[in-house]
Order: C-alpha cells, then sequence, then structure tokens
C-alpha cells in the first residue's frame, strides 16, 4: 500500500472518529461539551494535516513524473550528449554565465481549451537571463505551488496565455435568443442575442531573491526545487489575495468581488449556520446557495465551494434534513481540495472573509467562470553583477497577471451572514 493510500485511510478513520463525537451528542439532545469539543477540535485538525500530506505527496509525484519526462526527452538526443554530460549541465549552468539558450521539453506537452478549464501550462525556453534553470520541468514547479497558494487556480479557473500585455478584451454574451411556437403562415418574431465584454489587463507580480556563490556550488539539496517553491508561493500568496477580494482598481478584480449574492442567512447566524435541527439553517443554507447557482453551473466540472479553514471546521458539524453530514472526506484524486459538500469538491483559502455579520464567508459556482490572464509566463532571471560585491547571485522571478470573472450574472454565488 503507497503512502498516499495509507493517509487517505487514516483520513477517513479520522473522520468516523469526529462523526461519532458528534452522532453522540446529537442523540443526546446536546452540543460537545469540554473533553469532546477537545476531541472535535485535534480531530479536524488532524484532518488538515492529513489533507495537506496527501496534497504534498501528489504534487512531489507530479514533479517527479515532469522531471522524469524531462530526462527521458534529454537521453534522446543525439549520441554526442550523453547522461553525464546533461547532468553536469543542469547543476553547473546556474554558476555560467553563458548566453546559449537552454531548452528541454517534455515528451507531451497538457491540451487545454475552453471545454477543458484548468491550468494552462506552456513550455519556457531559457535564455540570457535565465539560463541554467529547465524549462518545462521547473516552470511547472513553480506553477504548482502557485496553485497551492491560490484556491482560484486550484479549482479550475481558465487560464489564458498572451504574448503582450495590452489590454485583452474578452466577449461575453448577457442575453440569449429566444424562440416561440408560430402558427401557420404567421410571422416569425426576432429575438437578438447580445454581447458584451470584460477587459484583462496585466498588472506585475515581482520578487528577488539572493544565493550565496557558496550555496550553489556546495548545496547538497534540491536548489531548483527551492528556489521553485520560493517563486510558486511567493506569487501564488500575492496573486491568490487579490483573486479573492480584489477591487479591479489597480489589481485583478477578486472572484468574490464578481460574484453575486445566493442566500442570507437568518437572524442570529452573524457568525454561524445556526441550528442544523432548525429548518432554514445549518446545512439548508448550504443546500439553498447550491441551489442558487443554475443548473449549467452546478453540474460544470469546475463547480466547487471555497471558504477559509475555520469556516470549514463549522461546517463540518452540519448536516442535511435526513441527518446525513454535508461535508465528506473523500477527495477527489489529484484536486489538491480539503474534501468534498454535497459532492463537489471545497478548497481552503485564507483570503477568504471569516465568518462574521454580513461577512460573504461561503462561495460556490463554476471556477471556469474566473479567467486568470498570464502574460508570456512566468520570467525566472539571475544576474551575477547585480550583488557582485558581496558575491551573490540575484534571481529575479516575475510574473504579470490579471483576473477577472466572465460572467458576473450567476457562475458564481456567495452565502452572506445576517447582520445580527
Amino acid at each position: 500500500m503507497s503512502r498516499i493510500d495509507m493517509l487517505r485511510e487514516s483520513r477517513n478513520s479520522t473522520w468516523e472518529q469526529a462523526k461519532r463525537l458528534l452522532d453522540r451528542a446529537k442523540n443526546e439532545k446536546r452540543g460537545l461539551y469540554g473533553e469532546e469539543e477537545r476531541q472535535y477540535e485535534a480531530l479536524t485538525a488532524d484532518l488538515e494535516s492529513i489533507g495537506a500530506q496527501i496534497r504534498r505527496l501528489e504534487d512531489d509525484e507530479r514533479s517527479a513524473r515532469q522531471t522524469e519526462e524531462t530526462m527521458r526527452g534529454l537521453l534522446g538526443q543525439p549520441a554526442s550528449r550523453r547522461q553525464s554530460e546533461v547532468a553536469d549541465e543542469i547543476r553547473n549552468t546556474i554558476l555560467t554565465r553563458s548566453n546559449a539558450p537552454l531548452e528541454f521539453k517534455t515528451a507531451e506537452e497538457e491540451v487545454r481549451s475552453y471545454f477543458r478549464p484548468g491550468i494552462e501550462r506552456r513550455a519556457l525556453s531559457t535564455s540570457t537571463g535565465s539560463a541554467g534553470m529547465r524549462g518545462v520541468s521547473f516552470f511547472d514547479r513553480v506553477l504548482t505551488h502557485m496553485v497551492d497558494e491560490s484556491a482560484i487556480l486550484s479549482a479550475g479557473a481558465t487560464v489564458i496565455q498572451s504574448q503582450s500585455g495590452e489590454p485583452l478584451r474578452i466577449p461575453k454574451s448577457t442575453a440569449f435568443s429566444t424562440a416561440a411556437i408560430v402558427t401557420e403562415g404567421a410571422q416569425i418574431g426576432t429575438s437578438e442575442p447580445t454581447l458584451d465584454t470584460f477587459t484583462l489587463n496585466a498588472y506585475k507580480y515581482a520578487f528577488m531573491v539572493y544565493i550565496t556563490r557558496e550555496l550553489a556550488e556546495d548545496a547538497n539539496f534540491d536548489l531548483e526545487g527551492w528556489l521553485a517553491r520560493e517563486s510558486g508561493e511567493a506569487l501564488g500568496r500575492a496573486f491568490g489575495a487579490h483573486a479573492i477580494t480584489g477591487t479591479g482598481t489597480g489589481q485583478p478584480t477578486g472572484a468574490l468581488t464578481g460574484a453575486t449574492l445566493g442566500n442570507t442567512g437568518p437572524t442570529g447566524t452573524a457568525s454561524s449556520f445556526g441550528t442544523h435541527t432548525t429548518a432554514g439553517q445549518g446545512g439548508d443554507l448550504l443546500q439553498d446557495l447550491y441551489a442558487s447557482v443554475a443548473a449549467p453551473y452546478a453540474r460544470s466540472e469546475s463547480a466547487a465551494w471555497l471558504m477559509r479553514s475555520a469556516t470549514l471546521a463549522a461546517i463540518r458539524k452540519l448536516r442535511d434534513a435526513d441527518g446525513r453530514y454535508v461535508f465528506s472526506a473523500d477527495i477527489p484524486t489529484g484536486s489538491g481540495a480539503a474534501g468534498t459538500i454535497l459532492g463537489r469538491p471545497v478548497y481552503i483559502d485564507p483570503n477568504m472573509p471569516a465568518m462574521g455579520a454580513n461577512a460573504k464567508s461561503v462561495l460556490f459556482g463554476d471556477f471556469s467562470k474566473y479567467y486568470v490572464r498570464r502574460i508570456n509566463g512566468i520570467r525566472f532571471e539571475r544576474s551575477e553583477e547585480f550583488k557582485f560585491d558581496t558575491d551573490q547571485i540575484a534571481f529575479r522571478c516575475v510574473a504579470r497577471m490579471d483576473g477577472a470573472l466572465g460572467d458576473t450574472t450567476g457562475a458564481l454565488k456567495y452565502f452572506a451572514h445576517s447582520a445580527t
């Protein structure tokens, strides 16, 4: 049994223990108190920890496969480039100043389109500024860690790659044609669809990191992997915050900003979801939010929930009208989700508002309708001259991105807590 399978079994066992505590309290018509509450909090913390371990192992497996594919492609080149030469080049070019381009490509490129929403990945050709970085393998790891830090990307946002950063106008329909029964010989009426556009710009996210020459020369660990993780997490945190609550003025427009109201909790749910045994509260509120999203969006492969960790902790206790828990610990393989609610994956993002008066704490809908624009991929560049006086190598990571919700009429809906 693999480590991931063992963790999945452990996660399911942990969730069953947590449900037993909740069921005992339910049968005795009371809440969790004292030691039971502490046990439940410890179990939910274990659930989150195990889920994080599963996502990390899946990420490592993806990175290993990408590296293996890259090396397989390299070893298929002419015999003059022996395996040892390839290995030396990958390690040593981080210290070189060669202007010669170094290109590595995987044997299989990911195909995607409007009908296959998700993360678009492009090959990165290393040139003067980025010599020494494995093209596809390194870029994919940066992007993977960006996904880890931005739940919008994990949930299946549609990514558009463009070569230049001028404003990009994207058409959208705001009303469809309608048909009607026409009697024989009667005039057929006209019904024109209406179109509109929304614009994606290009905001620059960037940071720098300095590596001592000694570290670059003597490192006995995966320096590329570390740099990839640092780059991805830094960019993901910055863009991820704007992708949720960005104002659209001088920054991307967040998914929550563009979403519309699905439902509001009744009085008494200012900082909770109320009592699940009371009609119109508890799990009923999530059912109502689900139902507020048009069926085509709710059925989409990219339909998902988005909330922060503390909100999910409260939702784990909720049941539907038949007494079944609305949350399930089952995680779709490779999704990076924390579980499912009403059969749809749930993603955690600390940028989502906390439960509170009038707070929009839960977002649900088709996340493929949120568009992320990326200009020319991610630039990862090095310079020896900048920190010449300290004998350090400077690495700069730059990404030009924007984001906005393409359909603001109902693709994404949010739940708002009551004012009191």
